[in-house]
């Protein structure tokens, strides 16, 4: 048996909020939207070869018989940056709430934490050269 196309699912009390994030502020491409395009419950978004899929928590409940408490904090999208400090400037600007300031964390390391519409952790991550 192999396993194939791995994706993340976020789950989300408020779907534009979540997907004007991911794709407007983050920069994800959207490929994908179901069950309907002028009014989906899931969205797949892709950035770099990674695929992350927006879905309401309603339509969890619905098709798959799963309760989901968005923005429990048990899930972090960590995206690399050339820049932590101008990155987490420009998305609290747009409001995204901050969660822990620019900061170096060792390893040659800056990071910085913000959530997304519904709580969840994104980390921004610099590589110092």
């Amino acid at each position: 048996m192999a396993f194939t196309d791995p994706m993340t699912n976020v789950y989300t009390r408020d779907l534009p909020a979540s997907l004007a994030f991911y794709g407007g502020l983050l920069g994800f491409v959207e490929t994908f939207r179901s069950p309907d395009t002028q009014a989906p419950e899931h969205i797949e978004l892709r950035l770099d070869g990674v695929t992350i899929a927006l879905s309401t928590a309603e339509a969890a409940a619905r098709v798959h018989g799963i309760e989901t408490t968005p923005g429990t904090r048990g899930f972090q999208l960590v995206l690399g940056t050339d820049d932590v400090d101008a990155a987490y400037d420009a998305l609290v600007a747009a409001g995204a709430p901050p969660v822990t300031p620019p900061h170096d964390t060792g390893n040659n390391n800056r990071n910085a934490v913000v959530t997304d519409p519904d709580g969840n952790l994104v980390e921004l991550v610099m590589k110092r050269p």
